[in-house]
């Protein structure tokens, strides 16, 4: 019976999976040099850090964009900035990859995942959420939950520090307080056991990814990852449930805004006077305008808890790394704080929007080390670029990480030189060449929002530090993963100034 059932699975197997043991072959499409060939199999498996490192080999060897087959399936990998406005500058190309399948169980179809009409009407609901004016309530929290960390620094002050779990929990805080309206204190835990799961949970869909006989749901699940994935979802959304219900409970005792919908376009909220604002009450609100169900919310709010705490944190973490890097470029931004800010004892959004030099500081940062390294589009149409055709429906690859590299935007692209991001520096470059925060239709809808957080934490740690250099830039190894992440503890020192 055993031998029979095995012969079964093996034909269904050797069916569905029919042509995809083909060599990988990545083509240059400047014809310019050799290309590297890998079999699919020994790609499959690679472990995180050798499928990233993989990746950039291409990208430097073919000198920009190239297509490659893994298992049958044809991928048009856009690594050069020119390349990447002709797929990201229309409105064509925006379905997600069918890959993001894969983050179903975790975040369902929320706004990240979503595609057509259901993504068209999130955006539109959300959007208000952002808006300037409901910024500045944000920028309270973000002021609060900097403070906090710089007391949790201080006491450190001179020992050899991990960042990585500082910054994870800095901003898990500060996402939930602010888009949520829930501290984590409220809910009798810090946000340990989601911040672990959370990392499982990419180890898990990694997998998934580069061993397509894993994407066969039968295959999933007979060979067990399925129940690891559930195992560590379970917590994951047992915590982002607790947040709706906590914040739930006092949305439905507070004097809530009103919604108001003009040509049945833009939908915008009239704040009566109230509790702190968060984009949470967004939601609510939505609801009980009939304008999104439960569902809708709990996939929201499963998108923007991991979303807007994980990005943000590989961004604080490697802003950090570069600063530790290079003291001249934090005594600017000591100097540009002391000049805006002066004798006055707190900082004010007027002064961060002043503050130029930190801005630039920050978007060198991400270009370097971009939070989403990758992302996945599905070609809407026959697409022919550079004599190669990618029929409808092929995969089209962004790799950030080497469009940030192209040396044609950015000469001598691994040096740090916040300067590249002068006005007049920028004026004759793509505004596709730096895409830290995607771009198009899709870009990302808290960009505002996660800037101002960025400028906040940096301008509180500056003033109070002088950040030490431990983990040198070589050191780091990267793993391929759902945001830009680190193989190994990334570990600075945090000096009192005078």
């Amino acid at each position: 019976m055993f031998v029979y059932f095995f012969t079964i699975l093996l034909i269904y197997f050797a069916w569905k999976v029919r042509g995809y043991f083909s060599f990988n072959e990545p083509v240059n499409l400047s014809k310019s040099s050799t290309p590297l060939i890998k079999t699919s199999i020994s790609i499959a498996f690679m472990s995180q850090a050798e499928i990233f490192n993989y990746l950039r080999r291409n990208a430097v060897q073919f000198n920009g964009s190239y297509v490659s087959r893994f298992f049958g399936m044809w991928n048009f990998h856009v690594c050069s900035a020119k390349d990447v406005e002709i797929v990201l500058g229309t409105s064509k190309h925006i379905n997600k990859r069918n890959i993001y399948n894969f983050l179903h169980p975790f975040l369902k179809t929320g706004l990240l995942t979503s595609n057509g009409e259901k993504w068209h009407n999130r955006r539109r609901l959300l959007t208000p959420a952002f808006h300037f004016d409901v910024l500045k309530e944000y920028y309270e929290v973000f002021k609060e939950e900097s403070d906090k960390l710089v007391l949790a620094l201080r006491e450190e002050a001179g020992k050899e520090l991990n960042i990585v779990p500082i910054s994870t929990q800095f901003t898990l805080n500060t996402i939930c307080e602010s888009a949520m309206g829930v501290k984590l204190s409220d809910l009798g835990n810090d946000g340990i056991v989601y911040r672990e799961n959370i990392y499982k949970v990419g180890k898990l869909l990694f997998a998934r990814l580069v061993r397509p006989w894993l994407r066969l749901n039968f295959l999933y699940s007979i060979m067990g990852y399925k129940k690891q994935l559930d195992e560590v979802l379970e917590p994951v959304l047992a915590f982002t449930e607790s947040i709706i219900k906590r914040r739930r409970q006092n949305f439905v005792g507070d004097e809530s805004p009103t919604v108001e919908i003009e040509s049945n376009e833009n939908i915008y909220f009239r704040a009566k006077k109230r509790k702190r604002y968060a984009m949470m009450d967004t939601l609510l609100q939505a609801e009980r305008n009939g304008l999104i169900d439960e569902e809708g919310i709990i996939e929201e709010t499963d998108t923007f808890t991991f979303e807007g705490h994980d990005t943000t944190s590989s961004a604080i973490t490697f802003t950090l790394l570069l600063l530790a890097h290079h003291p001249e470029v934090q005594q600017k931004i000591f100097a540009e704080i002391r000049e805006i800010q002066g004798t006055n004892a707190e900082m004010t959004m007027e002064d961060l929007s002043k503050m130029e030099y930190i801005d630039r500081v920050i978007k060198e940062s991400l270009r370097i080390y971009p939070p989403v390294p990758f992302i996945s589009r599905e070609l809407s149409e026959d697409f022919i670029h550079d004599g190669f055709t990618q029929p409808k429906g092929s995969a089209c690859n962004i790799h950030i990480y080497d469009i940030h590299r192209d040396p044609t935007a950015f000469p001598d692209p691994e040096k740090f030189d916040p300067d590249r991001f002068l006005p007049e520096n920028c004026e004759n470059r793509s505004n596709f060449a730096f895409i830290a925060f995607s771009a198009g239709m899709r870009n990302c809808i808290g960009q505002r929002f996660a800037m101002l957080e960025l400028k906040t934490t940096l301008a509180k740690i500056i003033t109070c530090f002088e950040i030490v250099r431990v983990t040198k830039r070589d050191e780091v190894v990267f793993l391929g993963d759902l945001v830009l992440r680190a193989k190994d503890p990334i570990k600075m020192k945090f000096l009192l100034r005078n």
